[in-house]
């Protein structure tokens, strides 16, 4: 019977790994924490074999399959360590009012956009910052009115932490002079008492629950869309930060079937009524490696663009407001103690420095109590903090997980929020990594494009994407090239607990990589955002191509 069985064996057909060997690049990568070139990479279905560098001959094995990369750059997959996909997929299919220069010109695009929509029970839209208006306030239900006075709409601010509705979805809402804001949120009223159509925050929630949901089968597709699109850019992993159970299981439906075209490293958001029977079922691995669930996602507050972001003393113009805590202290400490407790690692969004206070406190007290720092928590956004405090980081083993563009962004109102003095601890990237912190890069996406070299282009200059201004915003705390690369490969994926896994193009770490015209790191700074991708390449396959 035994020999029966060997005999059977010798007939089993073995699938062999498919090796590819792309020659000829001009490739970066980080080896022990320095940059290095090499000119070839050869791998095994989705893994490293080795890379060549100027002095070593290439295989001349002919079963290998042989690439000319024509000289272009390649460099390790991009990662994004803070990003929204299902929002970002959703941004692509609702009314873009990103650069809108007044609150008229939003209106008119939400009403060509609705023009062509014949079958939408609500008209929906994203990108409105009443910062860049003439007039630098918040908008009113008014003109939505007269454009829409039967149908609900719904617009929220580039940050996604304020909202603009119209006297409809008011209505539908329940939303009157009466109406108290909830706790963590505002209802911005006239001074007849009168809801002008702005929400702050948690008052949001009280118009998005009447929006009709989406089923699985549309979350999914729009997930796909979404990976696809972030995959054209060179983006090969994305930390979704904040996701519900609906969310959680198209992830699952997805990568089961083989549709995940990049990497998804997801946080479960508290928001999400099921978020502790989510972590008490523990972390998820996917075999493939393209899915990890392993990390919760709690808000201490809001944005500084609608003044909810919580700050010590007052805003410097508007003294009768602190910003916005969205629970009380004592519920993140006690989120942050129950999600650790289950080996999940805590992502705190903090952006005002009343808010890094406590974000900072709770990990001293919940990391101490359950010896978790080796799980690598982290501060998301760690945007406004008090200088003094920012030696904090290092000393809790806590990641500052940053969006570079958020400083380009921001530098046109953050003056006007904060004064110079509290500006001397916010954006502080330089200081934080002179203080010892580990940073990882993102971009916020859909309140920031995407884009990972608009991130690297702003971080290394401080400027927008018109070079301005000239010397930079704040250029001291301006970083290195190298320092801001790694920030968006090493650094990310260290942040994930993926460093063994991606961020370097290393023998036995994942064929995740891009392909560019441009060399990164001889061209000059001001063109960096410019840059495209030509092919991203995930787990050894080419999931994009820039077509000619």
């Amino acid at each position: 019977m035994i020999k029966k069985l060997l005999l059977l064996l010798c007939f089993i057909p073995f699938a062999h790994a498919k090796t590819t060997l792309i020659y000829n690049v001009n490739g970066y990568t980080f080896e022990q924490g320095k940059l290095v070139q090499f000119h070839a990479i050869k791998f095994s279905d989705d893994t490293i074999d080795q890379i060549y560098f100027k002095h070593q001959a290439l295989p001349k094995d002919t079963t290998i399959e042989k690439i000319d990369g024509k000289g272009q750059t390649m460099l390790p997959g991009l990662i994004d360590a803070h990003g929204h996909v299902l929002g970002y997929g959703e941004s692509l299919q609702y009314a873009n009012l990103m650069g809108a220069k007044s609150e008229q010109e939003a209106v008119d695009i939400v009403t060509a956009f609705a023009s062509e929509k014949s079958d939408t029970a609500w008209v929906k839209g994203r990108g409105w910052n009443q910062v860049l208006w003439p007039s630098k306030q918040f908008p009113s239900k008014a003109l939505l009115d007269e454009k829409f006075p039967n149908t609900p709409v719904w617009l929220e601010r580039v940050d996604g932490h304020a909202g603009w509705a119209n006297s409809k979805a008011l209505s539908i809402a329940g939303i009157t002079k009466t109406t108290i804001s909830p706790a963590g949120g505002e209802i911005i009223k006239d001074k007849n008492g009168e809801p002008t159509g702005v929400l702050i925050d948690n008052a949001m929630d009280m118009v998005k629950q009447y929006i009709p949901k989406m089923d699985l089968a549309d979350i999914a597709d729009i997930l796909q869309q979404s990976m696809q699109s972030l995959a054209s850019v060179g983006l090969t992993s994305v930390h979704d930060a904040g996701i519900s159970k609906a969310e959680l299981e198209a992830y699952k439906f997805l990568e089961l079937n083989g549709k995940m075209p990049i990497r998804i490293y997801a946080m479960v958001h508290v928001n999400e009524p099921q978020w502790q029977q989510i972590v008490e079922k523990g972390p998820i691995h996917t075999k493939d490696d393209m899915f990890t669930l392993a990390a919760i996602k709690i808000q201490a507050d809001g944005a500084l663009g609608s003044r909810g972001a919580a700050l010590h003393a007052p805003y410097s113009d508007q003294h009768d407001t602190t910003g916005l805590l969205l629970q009380s202290p004592q519920t993140t400490h006690k989120m942050a103690l129950a999600a650790m407790l289950a080996g999940f690692q805590v992502n705190i969004h903090a952006i005002g420095d009343k808010a890094n206070t406590l974000v900072l406190d709770v990990f001293e007290q919940q990391i101490k109590a359950t010896n978790s720092a080796h799980l690598r928590h982290r501060n998301e956004h760690a945007q406004v903090v008090r200088p003094e405090e920012i030696k904090r980081f290092n000393a809790l083993n806590v990641i500052a997980s940053i969006q570079p563009t958020h400083a380009t962004s921001d530098k046109n109102m953050a003056l006007d929020r904060l004064g110079a003095e509290r500006l001397k601890g916010a954006y502080a990237w330089r200081t934080l990594l002179n203080n010892g912190a580990r940073i990882a890069a993102g971009s916020d996406f859909p309140v920031e494009p995407p884009h990972p070299f608009y991130g690297i282009h702003a971080a290394v200059t401080r400027q927008d994407r018109d070079n301005q201004p000239e010397q930079g915003w704040i250029s001291e705390e301006r970083l290195t090239l190298e320092e801001a690369f790694k920030a968006f490969t090493v650094d990310a994926a260290y942040a994930a607990n993926q460093d063994t896994l991606i961020g370097t193009l290393t023998p036995g770490k994942k064929a995740d990589f891009i392909m560019l015209e441009q060399d990164l790191f001889t061209q000059e700074p001001s063109s960096i955002w410019k840059n495209e991708i030509h092919a991203t390449w995930v787990n050894g396959k080419k999931v994009f191509q820039r077509k000619p």
